[in-house]
């Protein structure tokens, strides 16, 4: 049975905070609130929370996770980012955005794309994220939480626990989130190339959807 903490969206309380990383840092799944959709979230060392996120998902061993991070610097630590890279990287983060960079040797090889050694990152603009990676002091495993036959993210908490309470150890209720997931962006080439059209803007980055 799952556990469900209601935390304030924009003053999470600590001591809440500390039993949910207590909670990712044992192994545990949690949903929670980002500034685009819920997700599902783990420790990024873990090689069965990934299995039972993609289970949970239904997804395969080829559908690619995302770490969420604090900042840049820790960006840095598990992506190759040039001068071009970062000033794109400044100027739309924190935020929306999902980043595929080149991952560097401090990402497991089960969470790099294993054909281009890429890596998705993302930034998240949540306070209640953010205390949770603060928390942890290294990025958190994460996907989408859009379950199987559903064409949008679960968004309310309550049904995320009423349809999860078996499959994950904690629901993080950080009140209601947006239907839309991130925009995801390629930084890997000379352009930045549009992967998902989601929440965050494409001005940043010079493209024009369509």
């Amino acid at each position: 049975m799952a556990q469900f903490f209601s935390i304030h969206p924009t003053q999470p309380q600590l001591r809440l905070i500390k039993q949910a990383a207590a909670i990712v840092r044992a192994g545990g799944v949690l949903a929670y609130p980002t500034d685009s959709c819920y997700a599902l979230g783990g420790h990024l060392g873990d090689k069965a929370v990934m299995a039972r996120i993609r289970a949970i998902r239904q997804v395969d061993d080829h559908h690619l996770m995302t770490l969420m991070c604090r900042n840049l610097a820790e960006i840095s630590h598990y992506a190759k980012v040039d001068n071009r890279q970062y000033r794109l990287l400044k100027a739309s983060t924190p935020g929306s955005y999902t980043f595929i960079l080149q991952a560097t040797r401090e990402v497991p090889r089960r969470l790099q794309h294993p054909k281009r050694s890429t890596i998705g990152l993302r930034i998240p603009d949540h306070p209640v994220v953010q205390a949770l990676l603060a928390e942890l002091d290294e990025p958190l495993l994460s996907s989408t939480l859009i379950l199987p036959g559903d064409e949008l993210p679960l968004s309310d908490a309550e049904e995320i626990r009423d349809r999860l309470e078996h499959h994950v150890e904690l629901v993080l209720d950080g009140g209601a989130c947006s239907l839309d997931m991130s925009t995801v962006i390629d930084l890997t080439g000379d352009e930045p190339v549009l992967v998902r059209q989601g929440k965050g803007s494409l001005a940043p980055f010079g493209i024009v959807h369509g």
